[in-house]
């Protein structure tokens, strides 16, 4: 039977958009021979589903395209991890904000490396097995960086002590270590572009909130750092708002969340209006 497999040739398949008025070929290799529109419904080959289910672009799965629903035995991982960023970044914001005035970050380490960065990584992988690649890359990502973050902090990796007693040395590298998350979060952000108002705002303020950090890190300055602590809280919070949006529904809660998309900038509507 593998043999036979094997063997066979691939065949030539056209992507076709139906709409019942017009028929358009798209993507000549696509393995979905032929989308049908009708309605409510849109048909993927063989396979019919309602619009509604299609937009799955928000935060409650961390999922910033349109995609049918997953078809697996896994729940959903993305409040998961989504909600052991928003607690682990909440309590380290309130010490950067000097809250309480508390200022020595420690009580971060544990939440860093058990929660925020081990909890969320498992979050991240599971997101890989049911197929969301976006999900899994930034669940897993700050995953990584609570751990590293928390490493930086534990006397026995010796990280700080490389530095001896050229502290400035070591703001400054703590600044270029930020910078490196503040790239990388950018660049994620632009990924949420045709998401929802909320899905994007995690990343918009998180983006903030690594730069303002980073500058803290290089001038020194406490103003800039409790900045960097403000916008990390509105981060959490709306982290834990699109992990509300993924456990909340109909059976569960009388408060669901509906989401909001950003304007589609590329539909020829709006050209006319």
């Amino acid at each position: 039977m593998s043999a036979d497999l094997e063997n066979q040739q691939p065949q030539d398949h056209t992507l076709v958009i139906d709409n019942g008025e017009k028929s358009t070929p798209l993507d000549p290799h696509h393995p979905v021979t032929k989308v049908q529109t009708d309605g409510d419904y849109i048909t993927f080959g063989n396979e019919k589903y309602l619009r509604s289910e299609l937009v799955q672009a928000f935060g409650g799965t961390l999922n910033p395209g349109l995609a049918p629903p997953p078809k697996n035995d896994f729940a959903n991982p993305a409040p998961l991890g989504l909600s052991a960023f928003a607690l682990t970044t909440f309590v380290l914001s309130l010490i950067n904000c000097e809250a309480r005035g508390v200022t020595i970050p420690n009580i971060v380490v544990g939440l860093a490396f058990f929660y925020g960065g081990a909890a969320q990584l498992i979050a991240g992988m599971f997101e890989i097995a049911v197929g969301n690649t976006f999900g899994g890359v930034a669940l897993s990502s700050y995953g990584g960086f609570w751990g590293a973050w928390a490493a930086i902090q534990v006397d026995s990796f010796g990280i700080k002590a490389a530095y001896g007693t050229d502290t400035k040395q070591l703001q400054n590298a703590l600044g270029i270590f930020l910078v490196a998350w503040f790239i990388l979060t950018f660049f994620l952000m632009l990924l949420t572009l045709k998401s929802t108002v909320a899905f994007f705002l995690i990343f918009f303020f998180l983006a903030l909130t690594f730069l303002l950090l980073a500058i803290a890190e290089f001038s020194g300055k406490v103003g800039v750092k409790k900045a960097g602590g403000v916008f990390g809280l509105i981060t959490a919070f709306v982290a834990w708002y699109n992990a509300y949006a993924g456990i909340a529904n109909p059976q569960n809660s009388y408060i669901t969340v509906r989401a909001i998309p950003l304007p589609d900038l590329q539909d020829p509507g709006r050209k006319n209006k």
